[in-house]
C-alpha cells in the first residue's frame, strides 16, 4: 500500500507541475510568442545572410582574386595591392570590400606581405593584424611576419613576443624552429642573453630534426655554453 501511495504522490506532483506550466504559458503567452518569434527571426536571418548574401559575395570575391594572386607570385606587389589599369582589382579592394568573406580575410594576409616587401611596415601591420587563420602553416607565418614588421620598426620587444608566439603556434619543423631562432636573435638584441640561450637550446629539444637544430650550436657556443 505504501508503494501505491508513493506512486499517487508522484502522479499528483507531475500533474501539479503540468498545471502550473500551463498556467505560466497562459499568463505569459504574449511574451513567449515574442521570444519565439525573435529566435526564429535571428535563425532565419542568419541562414538568409549566409546563403543569400555571404555565399554569392564569397564567390564574387574569389573570382576577383586570381589576377592579384598572379602579380603576387611574380613579386609585382604594387599591382597585387592596387590592381591594373585594365580593370583588375587588387588585394586592398578585396580586403576592404569583401571583409566578411574567406577571400577578404585572405586578402588581408596578401596585403600585409605585399606592404612588408615594399617597406611599408605600418601598413603591413594593419593588414596582418586583421588576418585570422587556424592553418598550421599560414597562421604562424602571418604571426611571424608581424614580428618582422615590429623588428623593422625597431620595436624589438614586440618582435620578440610575436616570434615566440609564432614558434609555438604550430609545432612543425618549418615555422617552429625558424621563428624560435628569430626570437633568440631578438632576445640577444635586447641584451637578454639568458632568454636567447634558452630559446636556442629549445630548438634542439623541440625540433631536433630541423635544419635550425643542426646549426644552432654556434649560437649556443657564442653565448658561452654548449
Amino acid at each position: 500500500m505504501a508503494k501505491n501511495k508513493d506512486n499517487d504522490e508522484i502522479i499528483v506532483d507531475v500533474e501539479e507541475v503540468y498545471s502550473k506550466t500551463e498556467q505560466y504559458i497562459e499568463e505569459n503567452k504574449n511574451t513567449l510568442t515574442v521570444l519565439v518569434g525573435a529566435v526564429l527571426l535571428i535563425v532565419g536571418g542568419y541562414f538568409g545572410y549566409s546563403n543569400l548574401y555571404l555565399a554569392p559575395l564569397e564567390e564574387e570575391a574569389q573570382s576577383q582574386m586570381w589576377q592579384a594572386e598572379k602579380y603576387f607570385e611574380v613579386d609585382s606587389f604594387n599591382l597585387a595591392l592596387n590592381g591594373n589599369i585594365q580593370g583588375a582589382i587588387g588585394f586592398k579592394t578585396i580586403a576592404d570590400h569583401y571583409g566578411g568573406t574567406k577571400a577578404g580575410n585572405l586578402a588581408n594576409y596578401y596585403c600585409g606581405i605585399s606592404f612588408y616587401n615594399l617597406g611599408q611596415y605600418q601598413e603591413a601591420l594593419n593588414y596582418l593584424e586583421a588576418f585570422n587563420s587556424n592553418d598550421k602553416m599560414v597562421g604562424p607565418i602571418a604571426t611571424g611576419a608581424i614580428g618582422n614588421c615590429y623588428m623593422e620598426l625597431n620595436d624589438v620587444n614586440q618582435a620578440l613576443e610575436y616570434y615566440k608566439k609564432a614558434s609555438n603556434q604550430s609545432m612543425n619543423d618549418f615555422t617552429g624552429p625558424m621563428f624560435r631562432l628569430k626570437a633568440g636573435f631578438a632576445a640577444e638584441k635586447l641584451g637578454q642573453n639568458d632568454v636567447a640561450l634558452e630559446l636556442y637550446k629549445s630548438i634542439k629539444t623541440d625540433f631536433p630534426s630541423s635544419q635550425e637544430s643542426r646549426n644552432v650550436e654556434k649560437y649556443i657556443a657564442r653565448l658561452g655554453e654548449y
